[in-house]
């Protein structure tokens, strides 16, 4: 299993995670992401918090247990904090 992925993504009040058939939607105060599941990983709500698993054994589902965690964690910082880039000219 992938190290990143072993670590759950805590879901802060206010946003609201939808997990559909390959489809994942997050919707928060900023707005709202969707994004495609991989179909090598099975993410799963329990309570607060979401998890990544990867489905088989292969390197490739283990690799995209952890990219599909790191990019679910950053849609939910996404809609909650929102991202900014500041530039020095």
């Amino acid at each position: 299993m992938s190290r990143i992925a072993k670590y759950p993504i805590p879901v802060p009040k206010g946003v609201e995670v939808t997990l559909a058939a390959g489809q994942i939607s997050v919707k928060g105060p900023l707005g709202t992401i969707a994004r495609a599941a991989d179909p090598n990983v099975a993410v799963e709500k329990k309570g607060d918090e979401l998890l990544c698993k990867a489905l088989g054994n292969s390197n490739h589902a283990n690799a995209m247990s952890g990219t599909m965690r790191a990019l679910v964690a950053n849609m939910v910082a996404g809609v909650t904090k929102g991202f900014e880039k500041k530039l020095s000219l």
